[in-house]
């Protein structure tokens, strides 16, 4: 995916296109709002508040005015006024500095997965399965021993047997997919499973958490990091080194 960063400072800007272009994305860097507006299209646009010819605020309502490109919002302001006026103008998510790398990510994937283009279906039936491999933002099929999630088709197997899965529960899965092992935030899972500053209770969150665990037949597979969120991580008892050697085979066939 290509990010258009726009960012005066660059003490922010270089550390955070590195990141990003680990996680594959392409980024161009802008330093000036005029500089955004006059560079390539791009797929995502990272907009800070402060710049140093014009308020991001304009930049996002000139930007709306063209193109319906994904816009999250970054900034050090942390005024209620600013979030709701760039929502209000076409903004679609807003983070405040300072942020991860990693949550960022969740943003721009949770974004992304709103705003993606349903294929009517009379295109669908027509589509080669290349095309769809191909086609951006198309997510890849995430292993992990003996657990597969085909996010192309929203299924789930463990050990060969598929499991039914609600919506929701899927979602959760795949946001703890990502990074296996990685520690997810309570609230970048709220932020990319239900929407961005959700607000209901967070109760929904462990309602969810004890069903998934549930499905997959094994408490250890989600583990909870008290005070932080939760990490999704094989189980200790499976042997590792045989689920690989599965999965190989599988991929051979």
């Amino acid at each position: 995916m290509r990010v258009l960063l726009i960012e005066d400072d660059d003490g922010v800007a270089g550390p955070l296109t590195e990141g990003l272009r680990r996680f594959g994305f392409t980024v161009e860097h802008a330093r000036t709002g005029a500089e955004g507006l006059a560079g390539p299209e791009a797929a995502m646009v990272l907009l800070d508040l402060g710049l140093p010819d014009m308020d991001g605020i304009d930049v996002c309502r000139a930007l709306r005015s063209r193109s319906s490109v994904p816009i999250i919002m970054i900034s050090a302001r942390d005024d209620e006024v600013d979030r709701v006026l760039g929502l209000e103008l076409g903004a679609d998510d807003y983070v405040s500095k300072p942020f991860g790398v990693r949550e960022l990510v969740a943003r721009i994937r949770a974004v992304t997965r709103r705003v993606r283009p349903t294929v009517p279906d009379t295109q669908r039936g027509s589509a080669k399965p290349s095309d769809e491999l191909r086609r951006p933002g198309t997510p890849d099929i995430q292993r992990l021993g003996p657990l597969t999630i085909d996010c192309r088709t929203r299924q789930v197997r463990l050990h060969q047997s598929s499991i039914a899965l609600a919506p929701k529960e899927f979602d959760l899965l795949t946001c703890l997919a990502e990074d296996p092992g990685a520690v997810c935030s309570r609230r970048q899972i709220l932020d990319t499973v239900w929407e961005p500053n959700f607000f209901g209770p967070t109760k929904t969150l462990d309602v969810h958490i004890a069903a998934l665990r549930r499905k997959l037949g094994d408490a250890s597979w989600i583990e909870n990091i008290r005070g932080i969120g939760f990490r999704l991580a094989l189980p200790a008892h499976l042997d590792a080194t045989s689920a690989a050697v599965q999965v190989r085979g599988e991929e051979i066939r």
